[in-house]
């Protein structure tokens, strides 16, 4: 099965990259060239220095989560919830990181959804948890059984509801346990996932190879320049989502839209932890790959110029009040999420138009809208 991006992304990507490598195509102005041999070393470093290390970073912070809940449903207390609540802070850090590599398994068997079910603008999966929890009915409670459920009623957000939303203080007191034995289920649910990610990643002759192995045979990526525009399309949508799925669903300025309780992970304060962990992992992607090895030595300067407005994002968005309701309302954390808006956005046009022209992709061409 071949790398799925949004269509607008392959309808460029085709008219980028038909029948000739990206050198190969009329160069726009000031257009680079893609150094070719470089292509190899890179797209190892891809796999073996960010995406396997992150899939297992990511399995063993759930593999905590699930430890840490299964101790919360046995023996309810404050130091038991406390614990709960650093795994799950841990869990949320690890998925942010390797959450941008958004093709390959993760996309297949609606892992992504499993994991994480955002955003939910309408509200249903919040009534769905809710009915979960007030059902009492034991099929919440294992993780096998839940699985079959919707996909909005088991991942990082429904946890998160059970740690943090209304009636959450009943945890390190309730002896019948339900609320937190669902919980528990849902770390079941997360854990088996991350491991499934992981084991398909690490496994000879798979996924992996794929990705390091471009050819003519390969499904996944039949050369070169195919597979830099793979990888370029992680880095440019991962950014994208930040700045349009994450920060604009509450904070859009141009619009005056305020809507802090449609940020993610806004009940736990960890949305600007999520966020910076997202960033990170472009920033980490960016630099462990080495991408800087397939642009044209006169432009290799850009690679540090995205990381530093990565840093730059990353600082500020450490600094701005946790709690979500109150920063959209306060001007100091206005004018930082203005300038995390402007930063994202910065980002998007140097890693679509300056390291994708760069690499030789044809005038016009954008991995953020199309065009």
């Amino acid at each position: 099965m071949r790398i799925a991006f949004p269509l607008s992304a392959f309808l460029s990507v085709a008219v980028a990259c038909t029948a000739l490598p990206l050198h190969a195509q009329e160069p726009a102005p000031h257009a680079g060239q893609l150094q070719t041999a470089a292509v190899p070393a890179v797209m190892e470093k891809v796999v073996d220095g960010f995406i396997r290390p992150g899939y297992r970073h990511f399995h063993s912070s759930a593999t905590a989560l699930q430890t840490s809940m299964t101790s919360l449903c046995a023996a309810p207390s404050e130091s038991h919830v406390i614990a709960a609540k650093a795994a799950f802070t841990e869990a949320v850090k690890a998925w942010g990181r390797i959450e941008i590599v958004r093709v390959g398994p993760v996309i297949e068997d609606n892992r992504f959804e499993h994991i994480l079910f955002y955003p939910d603008r309408k509200g249903l999966a919040l009534k769905q948890i809710q009915g979960a929890i007030a059902s009492n009915d034991e099929s919440f409670t294992k993780a096998d059984s839940l699985r079959q459920k919707s996909v909005a009623i088991q991942g990082l957000g429904a946890l998160e509801y059970v740690l943090f939303g209304t009636g959450a203080d009943s945890l390190p007191k309730d002896k019948s346990n339900f609320r937190c034995l669902y919980g528990a289920a849902i770390a079941g649910n997360v854990d088996r996932m991350a491991a499934d990610l992981s084991t398909l990643w690490e496994q000879p002759g798979g996924i992996q190879d794929a990705w390091k192995k471009p050819g003519p045979d390969n499904d996944t990526f039949r050369d070169a320049p195919e597979a830099v525009t793979g990888l370029l399309g992680i880095l440019v949508h991962g950014t994208e989502t930040v700045r349009d799925e994450r920060i604009e669903t509450f904070y859009k300025p141009a619009s005056s839209k305020l809507a802090p309780k449609q940020a993610i992970f806004w009940r736990s304060g960890l949305t600007f932890v999520s966020l910076s962990a997202n960033v990170e992992g472009v920033r980490d992607l960016l630099t462990k790959a080495d991408v800087a090895s397939l642009l044209p030595s006169d432009k290799r300067s850009i690679v540090s110029d995205v990381s530093k407005l990565a840093d730059q994002f990353i600082n500020t968005a450490s600094s701005i009040t946790p709690d979500v309701q109150l920063a959209v309302t306060r001007d100091e954390d206005q004018a930082k999420l203005q300038s995390l808006l402007k930063d994202s956005r910065s980002m998007i046009t140097d890693l679509s138009d300056k390291i994708g022209g760069g690499v030789g992709l044809s005038a016009g061409f954008s991995f953020a809208d199309g065009d």
